[in-house]
């Protein structure tokens, strides 16, 4: 039986830094949103440990990633 699948942290607030690097809305690279697709669930867990602290680091403040972390 395979897992379910890792869900895609997008927001729908989608917004770029000021460095047009980040998405102030969920945290992720442009290159991360781009590969998300393709990555399989270690990646996208990765990726998903990382956010907490790049949205601290962006926006001054934890975003609610509690409950799918």
């Amino acid at each position: 039986a395979s897992m379910a699948e890792i869900a895609s942290p997008c927001r729908l607030l989608c917004s770029l830094d000021r460095t047009a690097t980040w998405c102030t809305g969920c945290g992720r690279s442009l290159d991360e949103i781009a590969a998300w697709q393709s990555a399989g669930d270690g990646e996208r867990q990765a990726i998903l440990d990382q956010l907490p602290e790049r949205l601290l680091r962006l926006n001054g403040e934890v975003e609610v990633y509690s409950d799918i972390l």
